[in-house]
């Protein structure tokens, strides 16, 4: 009994940990739980993200993102700020899946 329930515990954890890359772009930036910039050059990103095309692919917090369509599926809603200065995350779009990840892993914990 208790392999079980250690069982469907890990699972249930898994499953939570997968949303953490399921975000929802919102139109104010109070309404945001992170404020986002896009760079223009790889080299000044905290984060590469790779945009998925099915929520099943979405990270666990390794840059692969998943937009949803309404912010009640996304574990995190973000907003995309003008200003460098005015972002907590700095992000550049990879081409490839592969080259998504942290640059930057002091702000991990923005994503989780």
């Amino acid at each position: 009994m208790k392999k079980i329930v250690l069982f469907f515990g890990f699972v249930f954890c898994s499953v939570a940990f997968m949303q953490a890359q399921k975000v929802y772009s919102v139109d104010y930036s109070s309404q945001a739980d992170v404020k986002v910039f896009v760079v223009k050059y790889e080299s000044q990103a905290d984060l590469k993200v790779y945009k998925v095309k099915y929520e099943s692919q979405a990270g666990d917090n390794d840059g692969k993102w998943f937009f949803t369509s309404y912010s009640s599926q996304a574990k995190k809603k973000v907003f995309f700020v003008d200003y460098e200065s005015q972002a907590d995350l700095k992000i550049y779009f990879v081409d490839y899946e592969s080259q998504a990840g942290w640059r930057n892993t002091s702000k991990k914990s923005l994503m989780y």
